[in-house]
């Protein structure tokens, strides 16, 4: 009996009461083997065959996925005690054929996966965040040296980048930068002005939005902007880089990733956050005096009080920090971008992971400012 299954032909000649001839010719590769697989199984390993000779002098193609339906076929035949007898294989064959050891070939494990323990997940969480812990204060030192760089050759930066850098993150960033400041300031001065009402000390509702909004969540908020909209966007651009393998085309040519293109969105970052924490919070306080004036307010005093308990060092405090911040976002996201893996979600998981690790490095890092102001006296 002869089948075609278009680039091999395979056919199937009975000898005696327990012998099969098995021909094959044409190639045979991952995709015909794999085509054939079950039908070649299902006759020439037969118990009641007890020799196969197989002519393999057509062959004129063959690779792993052959020499393995071969091995398997040889297994099987010597598993129920019968023979497999391969005849006319040339001599390149015959060496690739003797690559590949017939005690190693092993039935796929078909056990359902263990599940992990608790501790053990504990373990290996802690284990994979230490590391990550380890790559990211790597990367610090990394992008440290490249500022470093950056700043004492600024003929060698590319500016042109770092200005575009700038007006994708910052300048574009602004409709939604205001929209969110404004409502925050909206939101937050109605809802103290309800709860203070009750005790007739809606007058201090403007020194609380103007301390909160300068001293920690203008640069809060703004920074989990920053990470959202541009920590994301750094972290896809470089990983689509890595991905079509243009980073180690940059590698090839003597160029670090890092300075070449981590350096530039981490300067932008920080030069447009200050500019972005002002803006919002002109946008909150203009939500703040909506409220006010609709409760009657003027806008003089509504004015005076929102600076009245506002120091230089609460100003200040909130403007370094967002900067901190904006090191952060960056920092990450082009290094998440920078470790982006193959397939066809690795662009997406390495974005997502940059914006979380991003937020949570914002959180901890401003719980640390806190402490250390409040220790500082500032």
């Amino acid at each position: 009996m002869k089948t075609n299954h278009s680039d091999l032909r395979v056919q199937y000649t009975p000898e005696g009461a327990d012998g099969l001839a098995l021909s094959l010719a044409g190639r045979l590769d991952a995709d015909s083997a794999g085509r054939v697989w079950e039908e070649v199984m299902g006759r020439a390993a037969d118990p009641k065959y007890r020799r196969v000779a197989a002519d393999l002098s057509g062959v004129d193609y063959l690779d792993g996925a052959g020499v393995g339906l071969l091995l398997r076929l040889r297994q099987r035949k010597e598993t129920q005690g019968g023979t497999l007898e391969l005849q006319g294989l040339s001599a390149r064959f015959e060496q690739l054929l003797g690559l590949f050891d017939p005690a190693r070939l092993a039935s796929p494990d078909m056990r359902p996966a263990q599940r992990l323990g608790l501790v053990e997940r504990v373990g290996l969480y802690g284990r994979n965040l230490g590391q990550d812990m380890r790559r990211q204060i790597a990367f610090v030192g990394e992008c440290t040296l490249a500022l470093g760089f950056v700043l004492g050759h600024p003929r060698r930066v590319r500016w042109k980048d770092v200005l575009l850098t700038c007006e994708r993150a910052g300048t574009e960033s602004l409709p939604i930068l205001l929209l969110v400041g404004f409502l925050m300031g909206l939101i937050m001065a109605f809802q103290s002005a309800m709860s203070l009402e009750r005790f007739g000390a809606q007058i201090f509702v403007p020194n609380m939005l103007g301390l909160v909004m300068f001293r920690e969540l203008g640069g809060l908020v703004t920074a989990i902007l920053l990470a959202g909209r541009s920590g994301s966007a750094f972290a896809a651009e470089i990983g689509t880089m890595k991905v079509n393998e243009e980073i180690s085309a940059l590698q090839t040519m003597g160029l670090d990733p890092v300075r070449f293109l981590a350096a530039p969105k981490v300067l932008a970052a920080a030069a447009m956050m200050p500019l972005m924490v002002l803006f919002f919070n002109f946008a909150s306080l203009v939500g703040g005096a909506v409220v006010m004036l609709s409760l009657e307010f003027p806008l003089p005093a509504y004015t005076s009080r929102v600076f009245a308990n506002l120091g230089v060092g609460d100003f200040v405090g909130g403007l370094f920090k967002a900067v901190v911040f904006s090191f952060l976002v960056a920092g990450v996201g082009c290094l998440h971008g920078l470790e982006t893996g193959t397939g066809a979600d690795a662009v997406g998981r390495a974005t997502t992971r940059s914006v979380v690790s991003g937020i949570i490095l914002i959180t901890i890092t401003d719980g640390l400012f806190a402490v250390s102001f409040y220790y500082l006296g500032i």
